[in-house]
């Protein structure tokens, strides 16, 4: 009798705990939902009259998404004062994108099938995303445009290594676009994001799937089972500046970024 009593106890236990993580998730995707919902008709007004006033709300939006859904963000170092710069991050999340828009101003670049993307696209669009063609025909093309940018004094956000990873190291950054910085006479700033937390603990080889977004894992019940899983906290490191020409070389900028933001996504969580 003792051992059936047991049994439903931890039944009712853990039937309780998975209902609670369901009406987290669906909060904080109501949230978030209601919060772009309520924003989206201004940044719309903003963008066919202030276009350069833009990234003031996108900010805005970033930085009350986070709190919407319990990311918990720090920040190391600081970006570079200049316009006319090139920020490179490592990719293993979608909520990259919202860590670092919390705390940088910029637009970000992105593959062009994103574009098309339901609801993801839209929003990519209202934020000023400039999407690009990865084959190898458009490659000049792409550099050019972004060198452009930069000329103007955008600040631009790329993720290099082209595709999300585990998070567990970084993936070889593709080096085409480090052209487009050194023709521009560019700064250069790597910035590691490192997911350091989930409920205070630190998160290992066996938590990092419940964050890390990769390979033909689903997009929408991953989505539902990270919002489930409580405070994230999330370290943004940003790295010295590095002017592009001192390189002169597009390869030999690309991998001298890559080391700096592996070494600092090695170094084990304080």
């Amino acid at each position: 009798m003792t051992s059936i009593f047991s049994s439903i106890k931890i039944l009712k236990t853990t039937f309780t705990g998975k209902a609670e993580l369901y009406w987290l998730s669906f909060f904080r995707l109501l949230n978030y939902s209601l919060l772009t919902i309520f924003l989206l008709p201004f940044q719309v007004v903003i963008l066919s009259f202030f276009p350069c006033k833009a990234l003031f709300l996108t900010t805005f939006h970033h930085k009350a998404a986070s709190k919407v859904l319990g990311l918990q963000i720090k920040v190391d170092g600081s970006p570079t004062k200049t316009t006319k710069a090139l920020f490179v991050a490592n990719h293993m999340s979608y909520f990259d994108i919202i860590a670092i828009g919390s705390i940088l101003p910029g637009r970000f670049i992105a593959k062009q099938e994103l574009s098309t993307w339901p609801v993801f696209g839209i929003l990519a669009k209202l934020t000023r995303t400039i999407f690009i063609c990865r084959s190898s025909s458009s490659a000049l093309k792409q550099v050019r445009m972004i060198e452009k940018l930069l000329f103007k004094s955008e600040r631009l956000i790329l993720f290099p290594e082209g595709t999300s990873s585990d998070g567990k190291k970084v993936l070889p950054f593709k080096p085409s676009l480090f052209e487009a910085p050194i023709q521009a006479d560019a700064i250069v700033q790597p910035l590691t994001i490192r997911y350091e937390k989930i409920n205070g603990m630190p998160v290992d080889r066996r938590s990092k799937p419940l964050l890390a977004w990769y390979g033909d894992m689903e997009l929408l019940p991953h989505l539902w089972q990270s919002l489930s899983v409580g405070t994230i906290t999330i370290k943004v490191v940003f790295h010295e500046p590095i002017k592009a020409v001192v390189f002169n070389n597009r390869k030999k900028l690309a991998n001298h970024c890559q080391k700096i933001i592996s070494l600092e996504l090695e170094k084990p969580t304080e």
